[in-house]
């Protein structure tokens, strides 16, 4: 176990309260394309405005043939060492939040439950009327769209389907945004991973733990722009730092 490794267990296992902050760092080790990095999904295609998504049923329907197009690479996709890790610290009750930018649904497939997430930019498991709030599971929207072109309305209202995800132009979930700030600011340990930490406003919570003196540790392939004010900075994956780190294979 390297220096840096031996350090970070023992921020760990020093901190009464742990907040684990992840990016999509830590899911492209199960194999899921991240978005914002040079090859990145938002390299290759313009982002679909939520202003626009509502408006036109042509923009709808290009948003759903991504989307699926986005699941098959999907397939298969399973939580990895990083994810595990996370799950054992919130089952050890170290951690008393996993606030996540991801959307991919692993930390819940990892074992963590659903009442110890903090989703800042939801979930694309699954639709959601926007009007009415209706959950919609996605296999018979495929089905639908897939056959041909049909676009998902709301059965009890009538509404617009959307993904339960925060889409460009969309306001961050009020809820979801207060939750992560609270736990932000009780937290002893504040341990951000897989994140580029330049996506405001979620970014904006490590500096705020820090600034309310709780203990900073950034886990991330490439530097941040946070990374100087942090305890604690390894450049590295995320799976073999946090597996070794509280030991899961």
């Amino acid at each position: 176990m390297s220096d840096e490794i031996q350090q970070l267990a023992r921020l760990i296992d020093d901190a009464s309260r742990v907040v684990v902050f992840t990016g999509a760092g830590i899911s492209t080790e199960s194999g899921i394309p991240d978005f914002r990095s040079p090859n990145g999904i938002w390299s290759q295609t313009t982002p679909i405005y939520f202003d626009e998504y509502i408006a036109s049923a042509d923009a709808r329907i290009e948003a759903w043939r991504r989307k699926f197009e986005i699941d098959r690479d999907m397939i298969g996709a399973e939580p990895n060492r990083g994810h595990r890790a996370v799950a054992k610290l919130v089952r050890a009750g170290k951690v008393s939040a996993v606030i996540t930018q991801n959307i991919d649904g692993l930390h819940q497939e990892s074992g963590v439950p659903e009442d110890k997430i903090v989703e800042l930019h939801g979930n694309g498991t699954y639709a959601t009327c926007l009007s009415c709030a209706m959950r919609y599971e996605l296999e018979p929207i495929r089905a639908a769209f897939e056959a041909d072109k049909t676009l998902p309305i709301c059965d009890d209202c009538g509404g617009v389907v959307k993904t339960a995800t925060i889409s460009f132009g969309q306001a961050m979930p009020e809820g979801q945004m207060d939750r992560a700030r609270e736990e932000t600011l009780a937290c002893d340990l504040f341990l951000a991973v897989g994140s580029s930490l330049v996506v405001y406003p979620a970014a904006g919570f490590p500096a705020m733990a820090k600034q309310n003196d709780a203990r900073l540790v950034i886990v991330n392939r490439d530097p941040t722009d946070l990374d100087h004010i942090a305890d604690l900075v390894l450049n590295s994956e995320i799976g073999p730092t946090l597996g070794e780190a509280v030991n899961v294979n």
